[in-house]
């Protein structure tokens, strides 16, 4: 498949962004929203709640590990072969129709819906490494920052409104007829997954597909394989890249694991799932200027100092969670959360892409989403596991923060060379 036509820059850019718009639905909708509220009042009601939140943790985690062992391999085979679009598109029909699976599963069937879950995260986190990695070709270096936030400030806003919507449907399911909220749930899973879909159209026609770096025989399976291991010794002589991996894998854990795990804790200590449901949906329109923000703030204080920003907040996120004990503060979490949350995320992937080659970036951003899973992996089964060892699930909150102490502590001693990829070349 060879490279496409260039399309202007602009609307390139735009159908690049409009993708993040299109896979928020998940995040918001099913991630952080429904399915966690869904899996412990519907389809695992009769198991105990610290039960159920180990399995959710377990999925997540299962989901983290395959794309971790994936995601290097198929961006290998994408720089190589020119796929970059063509394995989105697979990984993301996988979310789109497990999405859709979501809808017809019945009360009771928690490990089909569990099972449901976790392929429709591999096919949503599996999708974005390869939308990260071409971030390369729709933006300068120079642009990084303020294209990184354009994409997760548009998808908090496109997340934020079908969200808003999926909420006042399961607050009035007469209005489309509904006999009740369960059924609306169901209808927020399937306007999700369609939601993803027609939203991934433009980044498919607008993106500029980025040329092969092989010949058409040379890219196979085995060749990718040889390749992703040429890219270990790659990342030995990026080294700035290679301690950046480290810090990330570190602080990136604990902001994934509030993320993900916010409205089970909600729910495990005793809050309302309409508060949570409220609260996450502000998260969502906070977030939407904030990371916008973020994006200027980058451009004056440097990427490196907005994330550091960010972290220090989410260690009062925190130490806030666990001494939490109302609704309204878990409204005033969620507020603080929508602040930074685009933020440290769009910040680290622009700072990524400044510290590789351009003709690597879907393979080396395989890699800083594996390290960034593989974080996922520890998290979500670690907050689990010390809420049933302890019989406490705020116990598990205070074992994030160290990981972001640890990583923000190895990011501040990284020095962040000015011109992209500076120290070393491949």
């Amino acid at each position: 498949m060879s490279a496409t036509p260039p399309a202007p820059k602009d609307r390139g850019v735009l159908g690049w962004a409009l993708y993040d718009w299109a896979n928020s639905a998940y995040a918001t909708v099913v991630v952080a929203g429904f399915f966690p509220v869904f899996l412990k009042t519907y389809w695992a009601a009769e198991l105990p709640v610290t039960r159920s939140t180990f399995y959710l943790g377990l999925a997540t985690s299962a989901a983290s590990l395959a794309v971790a062992i994936l995601a290097p391999l198929v961006g290998a085979l994408a720089d190589r072969a020119g796929w970059h679009k063509r394995a989105l598109i697979v990984y993301a029909a996988t979310g789109v129709v497990c999405t859709l699976g979501l809808a017809l599963a019945g009360r009771g069937q928690w490990e089909l819906a569990l099972l449901l879950y976790a392929l429709g995260t591999l096919g949503w986190s599996g999708a974005n490494a390869l939308y990260d990695a071409l971030l390369t070709s729709v933006a300068d270096e120079p642009d990084f920052d303020r294209v990184s936030a354009l994409g997760f400030s548009l998808g908090y806003l496109g997340g934020g409104i079908l969200f808003a919507g999926c909420i006042s449907l399961t607050l009035y399911p007469g209005l489309l007829g509904l006999p009740g909220k369960a059924e609306a749930v169901r209808v927020g899973f399937a306007a999700c997954a369609i939601w993803w879909a027609i939203f991934s159209i433009p980044l498919l026609r607008w993106v500029r597909q980025p040329a092969p770096t092989a010949e058409a025989g040379e890219a196979s399976l085995r060749a990718a394989l040889a390749r992703l291991l040429q890219t270990l010794k790659t990342l030995r002589s990026l080294k700035t890249a290679a301690l950046f991996l480290v810090a990330y894998w570190l602080y990136i854990d604990g902001v994934d694991t509030i993320i993900r795990m916010a409205v089970d804790y909600g729910l495990a200590i005793g809050l309302p799932d309409t508060a949570l449901i409220t609260a996450l949906l502000l998260t969502q329109f906070v977030g939407f200027p904030a990371a916008i923000a973020f994006g200027a703030l980058g451009k004056r204080i440097g990427a490196k100092g907005g994330v550091l920003l960010a972290l220090l907040v989410y260690l009062g996120v925190c130490a806030f969670a666990h001494g939490m004990e109302t609704a309204t503060e878990f409204y005033v979490l969620a507020a603080t959360v929508g602040l930074v949350q685009g933020g440290v995320q769009a910040l680290s992937r622009s700072l990524f892409a400044r510290l590789i080659p351009a003709e690597q970036s879907a393979e080396l951003f395989g890699f800083y989403n594996m390290v960034g899973k593989y974080a996922a992996v520890i998290g979500p089964t670690l907050m689990g596991w010390v809420a049933v060892a302890t019989g406490d699930p705020r116990a598990g909150i205070l074992a994030v923060a160290g990981l972001i102490v640890l990583g923000g502590g190895m990011l501040v001693l990284i020095r962040i060379p000015r011109t992209p990829t500076a120290e070393a070349t491949p």
